[in-house]
């Protein structure tokens, strides 16, 4: 088991930036990612990365503006939004999977964090 605590959502103009953190606490060894969901859409992977962190995968809607990572010492999984766009406005949501970092079937789930771009 592991549990989920996403941080880091606000408000911010287009262009701007915010970094979401996601503390994980419980067992280890997983591999996370970080999804979202707008409303009246279906919920979307955003990034994804393998346990030690040399493996990452992204939507191709975010490349080159969005940098997963994770600090396994602190047991914390980030994302580095930049270049925000008012089509990123959504909830975002961590998760953490025992299986392949690059498939949409992940087993733990946080609470969400709002995230708002203004144009």
């Amino acid at each position: 088991q592991v549990q989920l605590v996403e941080s880091g959502g606000g408000s911010v103009e287009a262009g701007g930036s915010l970094r979401l953190s996601c503390a994980a606490s419980g067992r280890s060894g997983y591999a996370m990612g970080w999804f979202r969901q707008a409303p009246g859409k279906e919920r979307e992977r955003v990034a994804s990365i393998n346990w030690s962190g040399a493996v990452t995968y992204y939507a191709d809607f975010v490349k080159g503006r969005f940098t997963i990572s994770r600090d396994n010492a602190q047991n914390t999984l980030y994302l580095q939004m930049n270049s925000l766009k008012p089509e990123d406005t959504a909830v975002y949501y961590c998760a953490a999977t025992t299986g392949h970092p690059d498939s949409e079937d992940f087993d733990y789930w946080g609470q969400g964090t709002q995230v708002t771009v203004s144009s």
